[in-house]
C-alpha cells in the first residue's frame, strides 16, 4: 500500500476476522461438531480499550462457531457476522444493519477473502502471518502473530496514533475504581 495519511480520527468501527487474526488460525474439531479456539487475553484487553475509547468492535468470520459467540459475549461485542465465505456480503450486511460507512472502519484481515474489504476501508490492517497478497493492501502489519496479542498491538497502535491511549487507560482504571466504591 502506498504511504498516505491515515484518518485515525474518523474511525468509529474496529472490525476483524477471527481465524488467523483473533486466533492463530488453527481449528480444533472434536466429536459432535465441537470446535475449539484459543484466544489471547491481551487481545481481549485491547478490545476492551477500544470499546472504552468509544469504538464499535465487530467480528466478521466465514466460519460459524459457538466459541466465537461465547468470546464475543464475554467482550461485549454485539456486532458479529458468522458463516459466509463471501466476506463482502457479510460486510455489506454489517454496514446496513449498524449504519456505518467505509471511511469509518479499521479492518483486520489475514487472507484473500479479506482483500475486498481491505480495499474499501479507511484503515486496512494485516497480521504478521497474513498472506503476502493481503499485506500489499495493509496500512499496518503487526509485529505480533495472530492469536498471540496481534489485536492488542493494533489497538495500542491505533489509540496511540490517535493520541488518546493514555486517557483511555486512565478512563478504564477510573471505571474499575468506581465499581469498587459504588
Amino acid at each position: 500500500m502506498t504511504e498516505r495519511a491515515l484518518p485515525f480520527g474518523r474511525v468509529t468501527v474496529f472490525l476483524m476476522d477471527v481465524d488467523g487474526v483473533l486466533t492463530g488460525g488453527g481449528i480444533y474439531l472434536g466429536s459432535q461438531e465441537m470446535e475449539f479456539k484459543r484466544f489471547h487475553v491481551h487481545d481481549g484487553m485491547g478490545i476492551t480499550l477500544l470499546r472504552v475509547a468509544g469504538l464499535r468492535v465487530g467480528i466478521l468470520t466465514g466460519r460459524t462457531s459457538e466459541a466465537v459467540t461465547l468470546r464475543s459475549k464475554e467482550l461485549g461485542i454485539d456486532m458479529v457476522y458468522q458463516g459466509s465465505s463471501n466476506k463482502l456480503k457479510g460486510y455489506a450486511y454489517l454496514k446496513e444493519r449498524y449504519g456505518f460507512e467505509d471511511g469509518e472502519v479499521l479492518y483486520v484481515g489475514d487472507d484473500v477473502q479479506d482483500i475486498p474489504i481491505l480495499k474499501r476501508v479507511a484503515i486496512p490492517v494485516s497480521v504478521r502471518d497474513g498472506d503476502d497478497e493481503v499485506k500489499r493492501y495493509a496500512a499496518y502489519v503487526t509485529k505480533r502473530r495472530a492469536g498471540d496479542g496481534a489485536v492488542r498491538e493494533i489497538a495500542n497502535w491505533f489509540l496511540k496514533s490517535r493520541g488518546d491511549y493514555r486517557q483511555v487507560v486512565e478512563k478504564l482504571l477510573k471505571q474499575w475504581e468506581e465499581e469498587i466504591t459504588s
